[in-house]
């Protein structure tokens, strides 16, 4: 909308207001605060309109109304959304008359943070209103103008967060906050107060890399040091720290140029606004939807740690890195110069890796090992979750922290598990049993591996023995977080264990309690209240399950694509594609695990196809050949929160071919071509299922798209092929296919003029970069060079 300062100009305001005050009759109670708000936010325009016919209005005083209004409009926009998101047709029949449709209101599932945001933008608003017609009638200019800077601050907050949110959504506060609320009082000290810490405190270029066995407690005393130099720089803007918590969950989103990200983004934070050079990047990518370089990360990380006089990085368990792909030496190499260009100092924890200890050599270097000191705080500090026999014996208590002490031999974890195993001991006699079991245990074997291995297999006996439905639900809870592609919410594993497979609608009655969900794990999952996340205890505990699975819990793979495909199938999902932001993140919202099912159901698929017998064909291919439910999940699938539109900067009209060639699945594609799927089909973006695969290196869908006449030079937007997708990802063994097809070599994009080679070495893949040139240096008959 365009915006005046006339009469007219406020007039549409107002009307925009009523509409909306209307729609609000026999609203919800929730919605009867913001109601009063936009009734007092037409009750001022009024008095401007008014103003506005008696007195004529400055150039200053046109500039001071200007972005008002434009607020104004936007946040009421906003709330006719939210209106429309939470509103339906009702039809109703009354004694045998004709049916009648009416408005109703949905049962209400909104975001309070963002109704209070809303709110507090009008109550702002009506202020400067209220002050802007003062002003108009006595001339009090002054603090218009101030209440017009401060709604200009609130915008600008908002941009610079938005550009923060795109360099990075990931925030590892959360983690920090749960880690560090574990730790005892005093836990951890030692370390503090060691010459190695102080020197590596105190000097500036330093790094301190504290490597341990696992389960020796790295993580938390590296949350102890994070939280000490946060209390000693609080008041120090010119020291910069930040810090990030790796995990083997998550390695999809810690390549190098996200880890860098997120250390420019903490270092932002730190500054009093964001750097127009930083602007000026967003700019450039979110308009095509690009993401900035390594390279362009780099520079401005570089530019930004200038402006700090020293800057602490913590790097937590490094060993949970992706070493086999380079991204952990190249994440080290970029550190590095900046630690040489810059006043950085690093601290890192990992387990002994060769590869890792290698890259620290000649650093300051301390092994991290529980001490005695700090396993006894801890035994002591959760005697409290034994049997309340345990409290009134103070010398079976002594027993315990002794005995646990010494069999944990230096490893945090190994004493909790240990204590987990008491908690259902029904006498003081049977704990005693176990602690001399524990103590014959700690005797035979001194490998951390063995013991923690031993301890876990005690944990999954006290699991099988479980009556009732408790094994089945905690081997289904145990199933989902240890082969879930990312870490999930509470809320989404509840929802995933809720799902009755072949069912077209979800029953919350079928939800199991958290608590449930936790204690028939038997010490083995956990919840970080914080991030609200539900986790194995330790890295550990996954590897553990990873080398006993097949045998444990056979055919899981299947059973989470099923769940999802279920999910994903659901009657509420026919409405198809969201046309607005606002209505998208209301469908993620409403329906808990429909992110995470939409983007990995079918890596699963490719996983259970491999590894596993089979999967439930029918129930992929049904879901598949639903034109609705599919473009409703390719949505998910690829939308991400990192600009405003950004649900709808995604490809509209993919079939469920496209989806089956985005995820590898071969056996879906030829019962899709059976079923008369055309093999070149395209979506909004002119691509073809041809293009999906070699763009995400799926060598055998390539393949047989290939084999099934699928077009070789399909074009999508801006002139992409096939090929050019697969030069720039680096899928080689996808560009020698293509290449024995006879992919033209010289295709150029539309927008870059761009050959596959130069997309190729653009992205540093060396490997592509000479296939490509030797095929030019003998091309087959079909290729030009």
């Amino acid at each position: 909308m365009s915006f005046g300062c006339s009469v007219g100009d406020i007039i549409k305001v107002l009307e925009l207001a009523n509409e909306l005050r209307a729609r609000f009759v026999d609203c919800p109670q929730q919605f009867r605060a913001i109601l009063n708000e936009v009734t007092g936010l037409s009750g001022v325009l009024r008095d401007i309109e008014g103003s506005l016919c008696q007195h004529e209005l400055t150039d200053w005083q046109e500039k001071a109304l200007l972005p008002v209004l434009e607020e104004c409009h936007n946040v009421l926009i906003r709330l006719g959304k939210i209106i429309d998101e939470n509103y339906c047709l009702k039809t109703t029949n009354s004694e045998g008359l004709c049916d009648k449709s009416r408005r109703v209101w949905k049962r209400l599932n909104w975001e309070p943070k963002e109704i209070q945001d809303l709110r507090s933008r009008i109550t702002l608003s009506v202020s400067l209103l209220n002050a802007f017609n003062g002003s108009v009638i006595s001339k009090l200019t002054v603090a218009t103008k101030a209440g017009i800077d401060r709604l200009n601050r609130c915008q600008d907050h908002r941009e610079e967060e938005a550009v923060l949110d795109w360099l990075t959504p990931i925030d590892y506060t959360p983690q920090q906050n749960d880690f560090i609320s574990r730790r005892q009082e005093g836990t951890g000290q030692w370390l503090l107060d060691s010459n190695e810490f102080l020197e590596w405190l105190n000097q500036s270029r330093q790094t301190m890399f504290c490597p341990g066995i696992p389960g020796a407690g790295k993580t938390i005393l590296a949350s102890v040091v994070i939280d000490h130099l946060c209390n000693r720089y609080h008041s120090d803007h010119t020291i910069g720290i930040t810090y990030i918590y790796f995990n083997f969950r998550q390695q999809y989103e810690q390549k190098p140029e996200d880890l860098l990200s997120n250390i420019l983004k903490q270092l932002l934070r730190g500054q009093a606004s964001t750097p127009q050079s930083i602007k000026t990047l967003y700019d450039r990518h979110s308009h095509k939807k690009t993401r900035p370089t390594i390279g362009e990360i780099a520079t401005e990380l570089h530019s930004v740690a200038s402006k700090y006089s020293r800057i602490y990085i913590i790097v937590d368990a490094l060993d949970e890195c992706q070493v086999s792909d380079r991204s952990c030496k190249r994440f080290l190499l970029e550190l590095s110069k900046l630690r040489h260009q810059t006043g950085v100092n690093l601290f890192v924890t990992s387990r002994y890796i060769p590869e890792i200890e290698k890259e620290f050599e000649g650093s300051i270097s301390v092994e991290i090992r529980a001490s005695s000191d700090d396993v006894q705080r801890y035994l002591e500090g959760h005697m409290s979750q034994l049997p309340s026999f345990v409290s009134h014996k103070e010398d079976l208590q002594e027993a315990i922290v002794t005995e646990i002490t010494q069999a944990a031999d230096g490893m945090f974890l190994l004493a909790r598990l240990h204590l987990d195993s008491l908690i259902g001991k029904r006498s003081p006699k049977a704990i005693r049993i176990a602690l001399k079991s524990l103590q014959r245990e700690s005797k035979v074997t001194s490998d951390s591996t063995k013991a923690l291995d031993t301890a876990y297999e005690n944990a999954m006996e006290r699991i099988e023995n479980q009556i009732g439905d408790r094994t089945v639900l905690a081997k289904q809870v145990l199933s989902w977080i240890t082969c879930a592609r990312r870490p999930l919410t509470t809320s989404e594993l509840r929802h995933a264990l809720g799902v009755e497979i072949g069912t077209s609608r979800f029953d919350e009655e079928n939800l199991p309690e958290l608590e449930d969900t936790v204690s028939v794990c038997a010490g083995l999952v956990i919840v970080d209240k914080e991030s609200d996340i539900i986790r194995l205890v330790h890295y550990t505990t996954q590897e553990y399950f990873e080398r006993t699975w097949t045998s444990r819990f056979p055919n899981t793979q299947t059973y989470i694509v099923n769940v999802c495909v279920t999910y994903l199938s659901f009657d509420v999902f026919e409405t198809g594609f969201c046309q607005s932001d606002g209505e998208f993140e209301a469908r993620l919202q409403m329906n808990v695990l429909y992110e995470y099912a939409a983007r990995n159901w079918g890596h699963h698929a490719r996983r259970a196809s491999i590894k596993e017998s089979s999967i439930e064909e029918d129930l992929i291919l049904s879901f598949l050949k639903s034109e609705a439910k599919v473009s409703a999940t390719s949505q998910a699938m690829i939308a991400f929160r990192n600009y405003s539109g950004y649900s709808q900067r995604v490809p509209r009209q993919m079939t469920g071919i496209h989806v089956a060639a985005y995820f590898g699945l071969v056996g879906m594609i030829m019962g899709l071509l059976k079923n008369g799927y055309n093999s070149d089909l395209q979506d909004s973006y002119h691509q073809t299922p041809l293009s999906l695969a070699a763009k995400r290196g799926h060598e055998a869908v390539v393949k047989l798209l290939l084999e099934k006449g699928a077009e070789l030079e399909s074009k999508s937007d801006y002139g992409r092929t096939p090929l050019s997708w697969a030069a720039e990802r680096g899928h080689e063994a996808v560009v020698k296919l293509l290449l024995e097809k006879g992919a033209e070599l010289e295709s150029k994009d539309s927008d870059y003029g761009r050959t596959p080679l130069s997309w190729a070495a653009e992205g540093g893949h060396k490997a592509v970069v000479e296939l490509l040139q030797s095929h030019c240096l003998t091309p087959s008959p079909l290729t030009t060079c």
